[in-house]
């Protein structure tokens, strides 16, 4: 089946093609073009002047539509992944963390049968924990809390291929060893929940932590200590230069002074942005039924209104309020989808629009609100369908 998207401004890895249109052969893009002229045989859709991006790329999200991943069901790992994709996430990394061994060897199932269906958005499975120093992991966590153990982490990774991803605190015994094993099985590692200052964010990324999940969020800054000031996390992996980092860009997590200052410090190719959201990301209101979580002001607070507990952003969320920021809106669209794609390893068939590539397209207005959406060349069930001729 041919289908051609006609009249709007292409985003590509080259910039903007004003004018153009992308023809799409069943799941591939077979061409990006200046040219709108209609192809014999092709279903046309007319983008109307408006922007045909890359499907966003979700490499960090708990859940969504009421379900969290660490259900480890086929309903959740559905219903949870429908939610995103109708907000742009064309490919997801599903995340479970607060989790037991066994409760992750049931997600590792349930995501090995889903990856395997045909155009299946799923790309892989993302452990956050249960490696995580005590004093910066949140109460949700709970008693699951546990140093890594090769004889676990070893088993696991050697009974699956699904794992693409795991975060760990740098500083607890036993985890740059941990995080050497997943740089030899080609698994992004990232610290998280840390306290970790300079010495430690070092020799975590000389050992293989090359990521940092939810910058700036379950880390210390520059603090001091009786008499003395001390770099924190947050200083520490600005000064290792080649260390990659994410931000929950809802506009809750992080006030857009510092969404720019790392943005202008670490650049777009080493910056992602993710929801790193909950179940309560994209669902009704009456399946919010947690009695220590308030959802109100766009964000999940606990009761007593002390901190944040989590995120209900979806993709498109993300991109909004990093315009709003005041970054141009073709950095954000990296941010989403080339730069992700490349740190999960996807970016030879994902993250940009180019001949070859998997047909994860987007049809977004001029205030980012997305309103069409491809994924593997299909018309996501729910979005807008007035484009078409």
């Amino acid at each position: 089946m041919l289908t051609q998207i006609i009249n709007g401004s292409v985003f590509t890895p080259q910039g903007w093609i004003e004018n153009g249109s992308v023809l799409i052969r069943d799941n591939k893009i077979l061409e990006v073009t200046n040219c709108d002229l209609a192809v014999e045989g092709a279903e046309l859709v007319d983008a109307k002047g408006l922007f045909i991006v890359p499907g966003y790329v979700c490499m960090h999200a708990h859940g969504g539509g009421g379900h969290d991943f660490t259900e480890a069901t086929e309903e959740a790992f559905r219903k949870a992944v429908e939610a995103h994709q109708k907000h742009g996430a064309t490919s997801i990394f599903p995340t479970m963390s607060s989790s037991t061994f066994d409760n992750i060897r049931k997600g590792t199932a349930v995501c090995e049968k889903l990856m395997a269906e045909k155009d299946s958005p799923i790309l892989g499975l993302h452990l956050e924990g249960p490696y995580l120093n005590p004093k910066r992991a949140s109460d949700e966590f709970g008693d699951k809390l546990c140093e890594p153990n090769p004889d676990d982490y070893k088993t696991l990774l050697e009974s699956t291929n699904c794992i693409k991803r795991w975060d760990a605190s740098p500083e607890i015994p036993g985890a740059l060893e941990f995080a050497r094993y997943l740089k030899s099985k080609g698994i992004l590692a990232a610290i998280t929940h840390t306290e970790a200052e300079y010495p430690e964010v070092k020799a975590a990324f000389e050992a293989g932590f090359t990521h940092t999940a939810h910058f700036y969020n379950g880390m210390p800054g520059f603090h001091k200590c009786r008499e003395y000031k001390y770099e924190g996390t947050v200083e520490s992996v600005y000064l290792v230069d080649d260390m990659t980092i994410e931000l929950i860009a809802d506009g809750r997590h992080l006030p857009n002074t510092i969404l720019n200052l790392a943005y202008k410090v670490k650049g777009v190719e080493k910056t992602c942005l993710v929801t790193a959201a909950l179940a309560y990301a994209a669902a009704d209101p009456s399946e919010i039924n947690n009695p220590n979580i308030v959802v109100e002001d766009g964000v999940c607070k606990s009761k007593d209104h002390a901190q944040l507990v989590g995120s209900i952003a979806t993709m498109d969320v993300l991109v909004k309020n990093m315009v709003k920021a005041g970054v141009q809106l073709e950095h954000v669209l990296r941010m989403v989808s080339e730069t992700p794609a490349r740190l999960m390893n996807v970016y030879d068939r994902k993250g940009s629009l180019e001949r070859g590539k998997d047909a994860d397209i987007l049809i977004i207005d001029g205030k980012q609100n997305v309103r069409a959406i491809w994924t593997m060349g299909k018309l996501v069930e729910g979005s807008n369908t007035l484009f078409k001729k």
